[in-house]
């Protein structure tokens, strides 16, 4: 299953309501959310600093994770960043791909 690490930022509002729910009713929603469209929480943590929340997740697929992003960024509690997170077996199977590439210039 493709893996994603997501960084996110409450907003005030958000920020209220980790306040009333805590920490483990956060993570209880963002279990229901990710298990929901088959996927899994792999890890969950709460940070201080540019990000609030940070979350490595298995979906099905990318677009699993791009509706996931859609419905948190539409609510207006959070603001997130997704990143593919790749294998080495991946990058390894990339670096012996041929691409047929000329930089600007050359």
């Amino acid at each position: 299953m493709p893996k994603f690490l997501i960084q996110a930022s409450y907003t005030p509002e958000g920020i209220r309501g980790l306040l009333r729910e805590g920490a483990s009713g956060r993570r209880a929603a963002v279990d229901r959310v990710v298990t929901g469209l088959g996927g899994r929480v792999e890890s969950m943590y709460f940070a201080f600093g540019a990000d609030d929340v940070i979350l490595v997740v298995d979906f099905p697929d990318p677009v699993s994770m791009a509706a996931v992003s859609l419905a948190v960024k539409a609510s207006g509690g959070l603001s997130t960043r997704a990143t593919p997170l790749l294998t080495l077996d991946e990058i390894d199977e990339a670096a012996r791909r041929q691409v047929d590439f000329r930089p600007p210039g050359g």
